[in-house]
């Protein structure tokens, strides 16, 4: 389930992941039962989710115009590319008009969009990529290219994985689009201040990674979803050692 090291792109194989590569090597059972889980439980969503998507689907063209998936570039496990699938919940090209990520009150967001987006809905068709084993369920959340391209090493790491629908990092930056509002540049501030904060969470993940673990975590996500707030205690302590510098 896991590349031998010497077959990993030649830009992974620094110094800052090998600990959490041989991490990995050393959880192989959980690396098989996460696959076996993805695989059996994609389909059986897919089978209960394919009318509520097709609903979906029908309003989402009702609402705007413009495809009813959004399918950016992404990246995923080992630097692999791929479309990802999701509901298309901004105006069409909303990618040419603005950040890869989306502010508070972004104006490209759909009315239908925006409702998508508060339960996490438009995440839904992304079952297809955990079927396809671009994805998992449980993982960091895969980024545009550009935001890989801006890397640190030790953020590699997070590419010996699927990349996941949600994460520990997702469910503590569940409000990451009001975090970004008002920034003059959004792509700035994203890779400067908000990505290395999910990172942390990122990497925290794989050194603890176990199969139960990610069970955890969906059930985390849910809680989320319906309103829990788990703290960033990550962040307020950053925030406050830069307070007192």
């Amino acid at each position: 389930m896991l590349k031998r090291w010497e077959e990993l792109p030649d830009y992974m194989r620094v110094e800052e992941v090998r600990p959490y590569y041989d991490i990995l090597r050393g959880r192989q059972a959980s690396l098989v039962l996460k696959r076996v889980f993805d695989f059996c439980a994609a389909l059986v969503l897919l089978v209960i989710l394919a009318l509520p998507m097709l609903v979906i689907a029908v309003c989402i063209k009702l609402d705007s115009e413009g495809p009813v998936f959004y399918r950016q570039e992404r990246i995923t496990t080992y630097g692999k590319h791929f479309r990802i699938h999701k509901f298309r919940t901004m105006v069409s090209n909303a990618d040419k008009i603005g950040a890869a990520v989306t502010v508070g009150q972004d104006s490209r967001i759909t009315k239908m969009g925006s409702k998508l987006r508060s339960l996490r809905l438009d995440e839904l068709p992304q079952v297809f990529d955990v079927l396809e084993g671009t994805m998992s369920f449980v993982g960091t959340r895969p980024e545009a290219v550009k935001y890989v391209q801006q890397y640190q090493p030790e953020y590699y790491a997070t590419l010996l994985l699927p990349a996941g629908i949600t994460s520990e990092a997702s469910i503590r930056y569940k409000r990451e689009a009001e975090l970004l509002e008002g920034a003059e540049d959004v792509d700035r501030v994203y890779v400067e201040d908000i990505l290395p904060d999910k990172m942390y969470w990122n990497l925290h993940s794989i050194r603890n990674f176990g199969f139960w673990k990610e069970i955890l975590t969906m059930f985390r996500t849910v809680a989320a979803v319906l309103g829990k707030d788990y703290d960033d205690t990550h962040r307020q302590e950053k925030r406050s050692a830069e307070g007192e510098k």
